[in-house]
């Protein structure tokens, strides 16, 4: 299976039995809220997110590649253990550049909103 089909199954299953294979030990990953290089990190990252985001989903809108290059447009969402669980929503996209062997080296994440805006929704009256 080559890595755009198994990427697209990963985020239908997000974030439960992701194929960190996927990911050079030396992956670079950027987001709104952190960046770092390392595999090892990146599984502790999904593994927080398994841990601590109820009900969490991955909707996938589009997934495409050109070259080394895939570009995946999503919206992930997701209940914070707070006492009222508000409804969390974030759609942005990623960038994703490959080796030669077909492995991910960097993993960049975009928002279509800012941190701001996440943090709002965590408010009574103000979830998605």
């Amino acid at each position: 299976m080559d890595t755009l089909e198994q990427l697209k199954q990963d985020y239908s299953r997000f974030p439960l039995n992701q194929t960190f294979a996927l990911y050079t030990d030396d992956v670079y990953f950027k987001d709104p809220m952190t960046q770092f290089k390392g595999r090892d990190r990146y599984q502790k990252m999904i593994t927080f997110i398994q841990t601590w985001f109820l009900d969490c989903r991955m909707d996938l809108h589009d997934i495409q590649q050109t070259g080394n290059f895939i570009r995946s447009d999503w919206t992930l969402s997701w209940n914070t253990p707070l006492p009222w669980k508000p409804r969390i929503a974030i759609s942005g996209w990623s960038e994703l550049t490959l080796n030669e062997q077909g492995l991910v080296t960097s993993h960049i994440d975009y928002w279509h909103c800012s941190k701001l805006d996440v943090i709002k929704q965590h408010i009574p009256g103000n979830s998605q």
